[in-house]
């Protein structure tokens, strides 16, 4: 393959647009990059983490592509330990503990948005 790539965009199956810009922001500190109409009477929304990267498009759930599912997504952090009790302490639903930290594993959490979509927070290097 002879062109550049890179990931661009992951999408993210919501219930509700708003409320999925609301949690990625208020609590991811996410930027919103797109809210433009699309198709007929959709819309295409793109959240994206401060330090950049690859954007969250926050899409309609449909049939097979529900809410409720492992994303598949890794964010990174420079401390997932503050990140942890900053989400817990806004009222996220994060796992009980940590893991990971042993010197092999990093330290990792896995945590659900507002409709139960999970993301995993892993501490860079």
């Amino acid at each position: 393959m002879s062109h550049d790539t890179r990931v661009g965009r992951i999408m993210v199956p919501v219930r509700d647009q708003d409320a999925g810009i609301d949690f990625y922001r208020r609590t991811l500190g996410f930027e919103l990059v797109a809210d433009v109409p699309f198709g007929e009477g959709d819309r295409w929304v793109e959240v994206a983490p401060p330090g950049g990267g690859a954007t969250l498009a926050l899409v309609p759930a449909r049939d097979q592509y529900d809410v409720g599912r492992m994303t598949g997504i890794a964010l990174d952090t420079a401390d997932a330990r503050a990140v942890y009790d900053d989400l817990k302490a806004k009222g996220v639903d994060v796992d009980v503990e940590l893991m990971g930290g042993d010197g092999v594993v990093p330290v990792l959490f896995f945590f659900r948005d507002h409709d139960g979509n999970t993301l995993m927070m892993v501490e860079s290097s």
